[in-house]
């Protein structure tokens, strides 16, 4: 079943991908940052109202994740 994601919660598990690539690839000296960024965006993206209103949560959430890592990928090509 397709879910039509808000675009903010979309968005934020597409910075989470970002950020976490970032986060690999970054200083020691810029990691608490970006893990402090990861956390923000999780807590965005497990508390979001979206998941009360759906009886297929689970299922949900690996959708958007399978979205957004395939959107996360197109804009990592497309930079």
């Amino acid at each position: 079943m397709a879910h039509v994601f808000p675009e903010g919660l979309l968005q934020a598990q597409i910075d989470w991908y970002a950020t976490y690539g970032r986060m690999v690839e970054a200083p020691a000296e810029q990691t608490a940052q970006l893990r402090r960024r990861l956390l923000r965006l999780s807590t965005r993206i497990t508390w979001d109202p979206y998941w009360a209103q759906i009886p297929d949560a689970p299922a949900a959430r690996m959708e958007l994740k399978e979205r957004a890592w395939s959107a996360a990928d197109r804009q990592g090509r497309a930079s």
